[in-house]
């Protein structure tokens, strides 16, 4: 078992998300979160006064998968993420992590029956 976790531009969830649903992947958790990387913020204007955003918006996913279904998950989001055919700086990242264990709390399954 393997946790996913990408973090996305939050304009290209919904294409993830379409991705995700062609190769059979539903169960996502979303979260908003705030972060800079190379593209280190920007200006913007207010009120006539400039200031720098140094913390972007983002969408942060994890997704818990059965090993069979890791590479097929990061192709998809890699499909839905990416601007353009050879993307751009702040597209994102994909984190591959292994994962111990997994209990579903209604029924007490665990381990990958209950992903």
């Amino acid at each position: 078992m393997k946790l996913i976790i990408a973090i996305i531009q939050p304009q290209k969830l919904e294409a993830v998300k379409e991705a995700l649903t062609e190769v059979d992947v539903f169960r996502l958790t979303v979260v908003d979160v705030q972060g800079f990387g190379r593209q280190k913020g920007h200006t913007e204007l207010y009120r006539g006064h400039e200031f720098s955003v140094n913390l972007l918006r983002k969408v942060q996913l994890q997704i818990a998968v059965n090993d069979d279904f890791v590479e097929r998950t990061v192709n998809a989001i890699i499909k839905g993420g990416r601007t353009g055919d050879t993307g751009q700086i702040g597209d994102g990242k994909i984190f591959v992590i292994p994962m111990d264990d997994c209990v579903r709390i209604r029924t007490g399954e665990r381990g990958s029956e209950a992903v």
